[in-house]
């Protein structure tokens, strides 16, 4: 297993110092919503909010692994700082629990192959467990039940999706960062006097669980707000900066002065911000979040993104790295089907007193992919 493998040195058998290794944080117990089986079958997570036997409780961290067990995160990419977070979460944890980690990134959200690839080889005997962020709600399910059937556990990540054979989901409600989002938008309308507004989504890649989610949020919310919202147009990408720009250009091609508001994913809110100013509408149109980033934080302060739903990406891997972790020691007989992390909302009056160390990668954290405990020096 390739050893301290970071981002900026990830050809295999480059390693770095423990010096870049992110330190052993203690987290408080993080609030969460358990759905218990039975489920129906092939249910979204949000499916299963609705459906399942639901509980409000929190997740704790476990105890140290008795053995360096081997567990492989597949992410859809690294290229943007929701993932970069993802990675602190899972190394960091992973120097704790005292076992080894690989983080395999696919090259993007049309990298279906290439993470069904991963899959395949992650499946192949190496790992303990694994870990997916599948890039499709459907499309990840046939190699989930593969790798089941060779008796390795696989748990999922921040990603939905419908697969049954998944050990334990640990996600959010996809639907609530769209409602969530939008409901900030609504309210701060009405605050600044208007009845009516038109709103365009940059959601992220069309057949991700997480897109889907946003999207029938902010229609849901659009559907039952006090005042008339109509989303006048929704642009579908790669969450790549450049292609973000490029659609939010398009988005202001079409839509222009007409526009109130965009509300757009981790790497599509900010790619807004330049064809905006370029526009000379930056006093006209609001940018809000769907997630929250440290870039995103930054620009919550300076006003040039307005607000921005949460959904602790940071929180999130340490939930799934735990929950792996007691799967493996045997410590929890019956698992639940999905562990929800409850979501935030952080705005410009909020943001000082938010827990960012929860949700984001602390300033400069460079993301390693790979920690072995058995070759860090003592």
């Amino acid at each position: 297993m390739a050893s301290l493998v970071t981002a900026a040195h990830a050809a295999p058998g480059h390693s770095t110092t423990a010096n870049a290794l992110p330190a052993v944080v203690k987290f408080a117990p993080i609030p969460v919503h358990i759905i218990q089986h039975p489920v129906p079958p092939s249910q979204t997570a949000d499916e299963a909010l609705r459906s399942g036997r639901v509980s409000a409780g929190t997740y704790a961290m476990t105890a140290r692994a008795s053995r360096p067990w081997r567990i492989a995160f597949l992410f859809p990419h690294i290229k943007d700082p929701y993932w970069i977070g993802c990675s602190y979460g899972v190394i960091s944890e992973a120097r704790r629990l005292g076992v080894a980690v690989d983080i395999l990134p696919a090259d993007g959200y049309k990298d279906l192959i290439g993470q069904l690839r991963q899959m395949e080889e992650a499946s192949s005997g190496r790992y303990d467990a694994i870990v997916l962020s599948p890039i499709s709600l459907d499309g990840n399910n046939p190699s989930i039940a593969r790798a089941r059937a060779k008796g390795i556990p696989v748990f999922e990540l921040a990603n939905d999706s419908t697969s049954d054979d998944l050990t334990v989901k640990v996600t959010t409600s996809l639907r609530s960062m769209g409602l969530d989002a939008t409901r900030w938008v609504i309210r701060d309308a009405q605050q600044r006097g208007l009845t009516s507004i038109n709103i365009a989504l940059l959601p992220g890649p069309a057949g991700a669980g997480w897109v889907k989610g946003e999207v029938d949020g902010s229609r849901e919310a659009a559907r039952t707000a006090p005042i008339r919202v109509d989303i006048v147009d929704i642009r579908y990408g790669d969450s790549d900066r450049i292609e973000q720009s490029q659609l939010a250009a398009q988005l202001l091609a079409r839509h222009g002065k007409d526009l109130d508001y965009i509300i757009g994913c981790t790497g599509c809110a900010p790619a807004a911000r330049l064809p905006i100013h370029e526009a000379g509408l930056d006093g006209r149109i609001r940018v809000v979040a769907y997630d929250l980033t440290r870039e995103i934080a930054s620009l919550i302060r300076r006003k040039e993104i307005f607000a921005a739903a949460d959904t602790k990406g940071v929180s999130q891997a340490r939930v799934a790295i735990n929950a792996a972790v007691n799967h493996l020691e045997e410590r929890i007989k019956t698992p639940p089907h999905t562990l929800l992390v409850k979501l935030g909302i952080v705005d410009h009056s909020s943001l000082d007193s938010y827990r960012l160390d929860e949700s984001i990668a602390p300033d400069g954290y460079a993301p390693i992919l790979s920690y072995d405990p058995q070759q860090e020096r003592p």
